[in-house]
């Protein structure tokens, strides 16, 4: 999430909107983007609905829920998933970049 937030200004100059979804209860998750000042939205997922949604894993020995990120176009299109194998499995921003302009 941290490096979401290191270039939120340059997402949000390329119209994207950010939304988290994670694994803790509301109460610890408000609790992370209050003390962090994260400037998007998040949703907490503790029974996992979102998860299995999007049929992302999650590994108990390696402390639960794997990465993941996905980009949705405005028509609301699935464009693009990564699911990351550990937590430093996570594509950066840079490449988020590029796909986000291809989207025109």
């Amino acid at each position: 999430m941290m490096q979401l937030h290191q270039d939120f200004n340059q997402y949000k100059e390329m119209d994207t909107e950010i939304i988290v979804i994670g694994p803790e209860k509301p109460e610890a998750f408000g609790e992370y983007f209050k003390k962090n000042n994260l400037p998007f939205r998040g949703i907490p997922d503790p029974e996992h609905t979102i998860l299995k949604l999007y049929q992302q894993e999650v590994n108990l020995f390696k402390l639960g829920r794997m990465p993941g990120q996905m980009l949705i176009d405005k028509k609301g299109e699935l464009r693009y998933v990564h699911y990351g194998h550990s937590m430093k499995d996570i594509p950066d921003n840079q490449e988020m970049f590029d796909l986000i302009k291809d989207f025109d």
